[in-house]
C-alpha cells in the first residue's frame, strides 16, 4: 500500500529538499533586503496659499502653485489680514509630484494625508468636538501643455482632534497645536504623470462652517505611494513563482488520480490551499501598468482575504485529520464548528473592506475613519478580529499539542516491532512533528512581521551594505508561504513506493482485537473512513 511521498522518503533525500527550500527562503529574504528599495515612500508637500479674487467662486477654477501659470498668494493670516483677503478667497494649492518629477503607474497606489498647522489665539481657540468642512478638487494631466482634467471634487467633513501642550494663555498665543493627521483621498492606480490638489475651507457664520477651528497656519499634504522598483521586484516574484506552483499543483493532483481511490479530505485541502497561493500569485497587477484598474487595492484585499481562510481553516483540519482516536475524520461536516467562525469572520472583513475601499471606487475622498461612528467601528473590527485571532492561535496550539500527545501515547507499541519497522514508525512521528512547528513558527514569523513593519525605521546599514528591513519581510514572507505551499504538495503527494508485500491487506487481524494508527496521512480505504492501521500482527512482523 502507497502513502505519501513524507512517509516513504528516506532522511538524506527529506534533507536535501529541507536544505533547497531554507536555500530559496533566504533568497527571498535577500531579495527583499539587498535587490528591491523600501516598499513605500511618503513626501511632504506644503500648500501655497493661492487667492481667488473674483466674484463668484468656482470650485473647477484650477490654481497651480508654482510655473508659468502660478497663482497669487500670500505669506500667512497677517498678510491676508492686511490685504483685506478673506478667508472664502484663500485656495491651498498642491501639485504632486515636487517639480521636475513625474508619477509613474509603478507607484500602484497614491494615499494622500492631511496635515493642519493650527496656532493657538486666545479670540480664535478651537472648540470641543470641531468639525471642519473642506472643499477639495483634485485634477490630473500628463504633460505641461494639457489644461487639468477633474478626477474629483467633494465636500469632506473632517473631526479635528488637536492637543495643546501648554496653558491657554495671552503669552502663549501663536504656539502650536498637536493635531492628528485627517485622511483625504486614496486613489487605487497611479495612471497620471501629474496630480493637482486645490483645497478650500469656506467660512460660514449663518450655517456655522468651519467656526471655531482655530488659527489655521498652513496646509500640508504627505503622500504616500509604492516605489517603483519594490513594485518591479514584487511582480519579478510573483511571475517566478506562479507557474511554480501551477506545475506543483498539477503535478500533485495527476498523482492522485493516478490512485484507486478517491481524493481524501485531506488531499483535497492541500489542493485547495495551493489554488488559493496561485490565485494570489498570478500577476495580474501588470496590466494595472498600462490601464486605469482603481479597483486594483480591493482585489488584492479579497485574493489575500481567501487565502488566509484558506490557510486557517486548512490547519484546522489538518491537525483534526491527524487525531488519530477521532472518529469523524475524512468529512468536512465533521468540522463545521471550527471552520464555521473562519468563514463567518471572513466575510465580516470582506464586508468592512467593501465598506472602506469598496466606496472609494466612487468616491475616493471616503475614509470611514472621518465620523466617530466609522471610527469607532473600524476600532471595533480591529479589537474583535485581534481577539479572533489570538483564541484561533491558542486553540491551534491546543490541537497541536493533542496530537502530539495522541501520537506519543502511541509509542507504546514501538518496542514490539522489529528495529527496521520500529525506525521507519520513529522517524514518521518525528517529521511530522517537525512539519507541525514549521507550521506554528511560519504563523508566528507572520505575526513578527506584521509587528515589525510598524514599529521599525526600515533599513538598517552595516558600513556599505544597507538592507531594507521592511522590504525583507514583505518578500520573504510572500515566499515562505508559497515554499510552504509547495513543500506541503510535495510531501503529501501520494508515494508509488510500498511499504511491502505483507503490508497489502489492511485488516491481518489482532488476538486482542486492538488496533494501533500510527501513519501520518489516511491512505487506505476501511468503510466511510480512510486509514492506515498497524495491528499488533504487523508490530510482531
Amino acid at each position: 500500500m502507497a502513502g505519501a511521498i513524507i512517509e516513504n522518503m528516506s532522511t538524506k533525500k527529506l534533507c536535501i529538499v529541507g536544505v533547497i527550500l531554507l536555500i530559496f527562503q533566504v533568497l527571498a529574504f535577500l531579495v527583499g533586503g539587498l535587490i528591491a528599495p523600501g516598499p513605500t515612500t511618503a513626501i511632504d508637500f506644503l500648500s501655497s496659499k493661492c487667492v481667488d479674487l473674483r466674484k463668484k467662486h468656482h470650485s473647477l477654477s484650477w490654481f497651480m502653485p508654482w510655473g508659468e501659470n502660478q497663482c497669487e498668494k500670500i505669506r500667512d493670516s497677517e498678510d491676508a489680514i492686511s490685504r483685506l483677503i478673506e478667508a472664502n478667497d484663500i485656495v491651498f494649492a498642491m501639485h504632486i509630484p515636487h517639480p521636475g518629477n513625474e508619477m509613474t503607474p509603478w507607484f500602484q497606489f497614491l494615499l494622500l494625508i492631511l496635515q493642519l498647522d493650527i496656532v493657538y489665539k486666545e479670540k480664535n481657540s478651537i472648540d470641543e468636538n470641531a468639525m471642519i468642512t473642506l472643499d477639495v478638487s483634485m485634477g490630473y494631466r500628463d504633460s505641461v501643455s494639457e489644461d487639468w482634467t477633474l478626477m474629483a471634487h467633494s465636500k469632506e467633513l473632517r473631526k479635528l482632534k488637536c492637543e495643546a501642550h501648554f496653558e491657554k494663555t495671552t503669552e502663549n498665543e501663536g504656539r502650536q497645536y498637536e493635531c492628528d493627521v485627517l485622511p483625504l483621498i486614496e486613489l487605487g492606480s497611479v495612471a497620471h504623470k501629474f496630480y493637482l490638489v486645490n483645497i478650500r475651507i469656506p467660512v460660514n457664520e449663518r450655517k456655522k462652517i468651519n467656526l471655531g477651528i482655530g488659527d489655521l497656519k498652513d496646509v500640508r499634504i504627505v503622500a504616500i505611494f509604492q516605489n517603483g522598483g519594490f513594485t518591479r521586484v514584487w511582480f519579478a516574484m510573483k511571475t517566478f513563482l506562479t507557474p511554480s506552483i501551477i506545475i506543483i499543483m498539477v503535478w500533485y493532483w495527476r498523482r492522485i488520480t493516478m490512485m484507486t481511490r478517491a481524493p481524501v479530505l485531506l488531499e483535497k485541502v492541500i489542493f485547495a490551499l495551493g489554488f488559493s497561493m496561485t490565485f494570489i500569485n498570478l500577476p495580474v497587477e501588470w496590466f494595472s501598468i498600462g490601464f486605469n484598474w482603481t479597483w486594483m487595492l480591493l482585489f488584492g484585499d479579497i485574493r489575500q482575504g481567501i487565502f488566509y481562510a484558506m490557510l486557517l481553516s486548512f490547519w484546522i483540519i489538518f491537525c483534526g485529520e491527524h487525531m488519530m482516536d477521532q472518529t469523524e475524520r475524512n468529512r468536512l461536516s465533521g468540522y463545521w464548528k471550527q471552520v464555521g467562525p473562519i468563514a463567518f469572520g471572513s466575510c465580516c472583513l470582506f464586508i468592512f473592506d467593501m465598506c472602506e475601499r469598496g466606496v472609494q471606487l466612487s468616491n475616493p475622498f471616503y475614509s470611514i475613519w472621518a465620523t466617530d461612528v466609522g471610527a469607532e467601528l473600524a476600532m471595533a473590527f480591529i479589537i474583535v478580529a485581534g481577539i479572533c485571532a489570538c483564541l484561533y492561535f491558542l486553540f491551534l496550539c491546543f490541537m497541536v499539542f493533542q496530537v502530539f500527545r495522541n501520537i506519543s501515547g502511541k509509542r507504546s507499541a514501538l518496542p514490539a516491532m522489529n528495529k527496521a519497522r520500529r525506525l521507519h514508525y520513529e522517524g514518521l512521528i518525528f517529521r511530522f512533528k517537525f512539519l507541525m512547528l514549521i507550521t506554528l513558527a511560519c504563523a508566528a514569523l507572520t505575526v513578527i512581521f506584521f509587528i515589525t513593519s510598524q514599529v521599525s525605521e526600515g533599513h538598517f546599514k552595516w558600513g556599505d551594505l544597507t538592507v531594507e528591513a521592511n522590504s525583507a519581510f514583505f518578500t520573504g514572507i510572500y515566499g515562505m508561504w508559497n515554499l510552504y505551499v509547495f513543500a506541503l504538495m510535495f510531501l503529501y503527494a501520494p508515494s508509488h513506493k510500498n511499504y511491502g508485500d505483507d503490508q497489502s491487506n489492511g485488516d491481518l487481524g489482532m488476538g486482542s482485537g486492538e488496533e494501533l494508527q500510527l501513519t501520518t496521512t489516511i491512505t487506505h480505504v476501511d468503510g466511510p473512513t480512510e486509514v492506515y492501521r498497524l495491528t499488533g500482527k504487523e508490530a510482531q512482523e
